[in-house]
C-alpha cells in the first residue's frame, strides 16, 4: 500500500468527518470524485488504486480526467468543477502531511476551474405556482402529502435536501409559526410561514402518524423521501398542471426552480436582496444577485427612468433678443 490509501482515509475520517463536519451530501460527493480519479488512473497507469503514489496523481493526469469527465462522460462545466473543489481539496490537506511531494501538489492545486455560462433561472409565475400546487388529488393520502410538501417548497424556498430532512419536530405552529432546518454547511434557520402554508400543514400533522424525530413528509412505510422522488412527483405533477395552466409546458419545472419561484415572489414584493439571501440560507448575497438578473421588471423600471418624458415638445433653448433683455433689466 502507497502514500494515496492511507491519505484518502484520513482525508475522509479526520479532515472531513471529525474536523470539518461535512454532511453526508458532501462526503458522498467527494467519495464518488475519487472513486471516478481512482478508475480513471487505473486504466491509465495499470495499477490498482491501492498502488498508487501521489506522484501518479500529477497535474498532467488530474487534467486528463477532468477532460475525460466532460468529452467521455458527457459531464457539464459545474460537474467537472464540483469533481475538481473535491480533488483541490485534498490535496491541500496532502501539502500537510507529505511535503515531499510540494512540487506536485502545487501544480494540481493550480489547475483553475473553468469559466461557465450562467443561464438565466427559470421560476413560476404565480398563476403557474398556483396550478402545481392545486395539482395534487387531495382526496388522497398521497395527494394531501404532495400538496402540503409543494407548498411549504414554493413558499419557503427551502432546497430539496432540506425538505427531505425536515423532523415533524422541526415545524412550529404557535406564535410565529415556522421551519427550522438546517441547510449547507450544516447552518440552522429558521423560515417563516405564511397563513396558508401554516394551515395546510396543521391539518397534514393531524393526519401523519408518527413522532417527533419522525420525518415530516415520508414514505407509506414511515421513511423520509429521497431528493430523485421529490424530483419525480414535482414532475408529474407540473405535467397534471399544465393541463390547467399551459405555460407550464414551455419550462423544466425541478425542486429548484420552485426554490428559485420563492426568491422571484420576495423580490416582487419588493424585499431587500440582502434578507433573500438571509431567508434562502445564502453564503452572501452574491449568490443572490441572479434574481436581479432574471427580474424584467426592475430592468422596466430603470429603463423608464431613462426615458425622456413626452408630456411637452422639447426645444432648443436660444437667448432672448438683445433689446428686449435690456428693456427687461429696467
Amino acid at each position: 500500500m502507497t502514500d494515496v490509501a492511507p491519505l484518502l482515509q484520513g482525508f475522509f475520517t479526520d479532515r472531513l468527518q471529525r474536523q470539518r463536519h461535512a454532511s453526508p451530501h458532501t462526503i458522498a460527493a467527494y467519495r464518488d470524485a475519487f472513486t471516478l480519479l481512482l478508475q480513471f488512473a487505473t486504466s491509465r497507469i495499470g495499477r490498482r488504486p491501492a498502488q498508487l503514489s501521489l506522484a501518479d496523481l500529477d497535474a498532467a493526469l488530474i487534467t486528463a480526467f477532468l477532460q475525460h469527465l466532460q468529452a467521455e462522460r458527457g459531464n457539464s462545466v459545474a460537474t467537472r468543477n464540483a469533481r475538481l473543489a473535491a480533488i483541490h481539496s485534498f490535496f491541500g490537506y496532502a501539502a500537510v502531511h507529505t511535503p515531499e511531494h510540494a512540487a506536485v501538489i502545487q501544480r494540481v492545486l493550480a489547475i483553475p476551474p473553468q469559466r461557465r455560462d450562467r443561464a438565466i433561472v427559470s421560476y413560476l409565475t404565480r398563476d403557474e405556482a398556483e396550478a402545481l400546487i392545486a395539482a395534487p388529488d387531495r382526496s388522497t393520502w398521497l395527494g394531501r402529502r404532495d400538496h402540503a410538501l409543494l407548498l411549504l417548497a414554493v413558499h419557503t424556498g427551502l432546497r430539496v435536501s432540506e425538505l427531505t430532512g425536515l423532523r415533524i419536530q422541526d415545524v412550529h405552529l404557535g406564535a410565529g409559526p415556522h421551519v427550522r432546518c438546517t441547510g449547507k454547511g450544516r447552518k440552522d434557520r429558521c423560515t417563516p410561514l405564511t397563513k396558508p402554508a401554516a394551515a395546510v400543514l396543521r391539518a397534514w400533522l393531524t393526519e401523519r402518524p408518527g413522532h417527533s424525530p419522525d420525518p415530516l413528509f415520508a414514505t407509506r412505510h414511515g421513511t423520509a423521501l429521497s431528493r430523485d422522488a421529490v424530483a419525480h412527483l414535482v414532475t408529474r405533477h407540473a405535467a397534471a398542471a399544465a393541463r390547467a395552466c399551459p405555460s407550464l409546458t414551455e419550462k423544466t419545472i425541478t425542486p429548484h426552480t420552485l426554490r428559485h419561484t420563492t426568491a422571484m415572489t420576495l423580490l416582487h414584493s419588493g424585499v431587500d436582496v440582502t434578507v433573500i439571501a438571509m431567508w434562502l440560507g445564502h453564503e452572501s448575497t452574491e449568490a443572490t444577485q441572479i434574481y436581479l438578473h432574471a427580474d424584467m421588471s426592475i430592468k422596466e423600471r430603470a429603463l423608464a427612468r431613462t426615458a425622456p418624458s413626452t408630456a411637452g415638445t422639447l426645444h432648443r433653448y436660444k437667448p432672448p433678443d438683445a433689446l428686449l433683455a435690456f428693456l427687461a433689466t429696467l
